[in-house]
């Protein structure tokens, strides 16, 4: 295997007040729907990083070929649930060449948009390949091999876009509009289901 997904789904959602990864869209929950089109993109190499409500959400996606893993330190920030995935998918796949850090709560992103990513760097040959929506370059993004340590090296609340901002030489992008409805509050939520 040469390119695995890790997708973030440990935060306790604070500002919905309910795991966000456990809310229904089109007959199936958000980290439900994101795990699957991982595992049609990316087949065994998908981990998914739980946290708050890990009991629920691993329940939720039981059935599915994937890891999961348990981060008992979410609450330090995503840089610990980054560091977890990748250290767990390292051991599982040790020649990895590149990952894929995603977050839950992107209804619309699918396995065509990892596909994007993927021949976006084949054609850009830069290590790093981001998302662009909303005037925002972030996740899902796309990390070669070569900064594997900078994303085990994050801290706290530093995420992806940090290496993004600061690499932003060595990295070509993707147009992914829909990228931008993500869910945060209960309004976004019935933004969504009521379009």
């Amino acid at each position: 295997m040469s390119i695995g997904v890790i997708i973030l789904a440990a935060g306790n959602s604070s500002r919905l007040g309910q795991p966000k990864q456990l809310l229904y869209y089109e007959d199936t929950s958000l980290i439900n729907r994101v795990t699957r089109e991982a595992t049609l993109f990316a087949g065994d190499a998908v981990i998914v990083v739980t946290g708050s409500a890990h009991d629920t959400i691993e329940a939720d996606i039981a059935g599915l070929s994937i890891i999961t893993c348990h981060n008992p330190n979410w609450k330090d920030g995503m840089a610990s649930s980054i560091k977890t995935g990748l250290k767990h998918l390292l051991l599982v796949y040790p020649k990895l060449k590149s990952c894929i850090i995603s977050v839950c709560d992107q209804p619309h992103l699918n396995a065509e948009v990892f596909q994007q990513l993927v021949l976006q760097q084949q054609k850009s040959g830069t290590g790093i390949v981001a998302s662009q929506y909303a005037e925002v370059t972030g996740v899902p993004a796309l990390f070669e091999r070569q900064y594997f340590d900078a994303l085990l090296h994050l801290k706290g609340q530093e995420g992806a876009r940090k290496l993004i901002a600061k690499y932003k030489d060595d990295m070509a992008v993707i147009s992914f509009e829909k990228g931008a409805i993500d869910i945060d509050t209960i309004e976004d939520y019935n933004n969504l289901i009521n379009k």
